[in-house]
């Protein structure tokens, strides 16, 4: 299992995942990857020629951070200098891969100092982008380990369930707990998502800062777009 020292508390994970499913994420994101275009309005989307793996997450999730080391390339992808403000998707993709895909970053939710009207805006963006993108293999929906399933959360599984659009809890920060609360926070958020219909049953943890859960993350993102599994 790939990783940082922290490797055991990703257990769960582990045994999902074989040799070969490793060396083909690994092989998946080991390319030269570049920001495409920010989309703040449906029309200026790419066209649906290819899959699409989402990554949704609240403000201070880690989202940024994540994709980046998803991708292997600092600073691809940025976080807002004020939360609660990005109200686009930004769309990366590898300049030399087959098969091809896009990453999508969508826009923060959750920040509290938000204006109503940026709120609604986000909420139409993303309900129509869910809705109506035929491309769309899956959103990685991320959950900060240290809080678990918050009631913003909810609502945006509630919505991803609506629009009957299939997605993924992943943990981050799992570096900042105990092993122990990790192996809580996992068997909680499995429980939580057992009701939501588009839900896929499993749920990955992460760090950024060590590698814990990156290799895992990267073999089913490489399993979606090669055989959506």
């Amino acid at each position: 299992m790939s990783g940082g020292p922290d490797d055991s508390a990703a257990g769960a994970a582990e045994a999902a995942f074989s040799a070969d499913d490793l060396a083909l994420g690994e092989r998946v994101f080991t390319q030269d990857w570049m920001f495409l275009k920010s989309v703040p309005a449906l029309e200026h989307l790419p066209e649906a020629d290819r899959a699409e793996i989402a990554f949704a997450g609240r403000s201070n999730v880690g989202k940024s951070t994540l994709i980046n080391a998803v991708v292997g390339k600092k600073g691809l992808a940025r976080a807002s200098n004020t939360p609660g403000r990005t109200q686009e998707l930004n769309y990366f993709r590898a300049t030399n891969l087959n098969p091809s895909f896009y990453i999508v970053d969508m826009p923060g939710y959750g920040y509290a100092k938000a204006p109503k009207s940026l709120v609604e805006a986000w909420t139409r963006l993303v309900r129509d982008y869910l809705r109506g993108r035929p491309t769309l293999a899956r959103v990685i929906l991320l959950i900060d380990a240290r809080h678990g399933i918050k009631t913003v959360d909810k609502g945006i599984m509630d919505l991803l369930d609506e629009a009957a659009v299939s997605y993924q809890c992943v943990l981050t920060k799992a570096d900042k707990i105990s092993e122990r609360a990790l192996s809580h926070v996992v068997a909680d958020t499995l429980k939580g998502i057992e009701r939501h219909a588009a839900a896929f049953p499993e749920v990955l943890a992460t760090s950024s800062e060590t590698g814990l859960g990156i290799g895992e993350l990267r073999a089913r993102i490489a399993r979606i777009v090669t055989d959506r599994g």
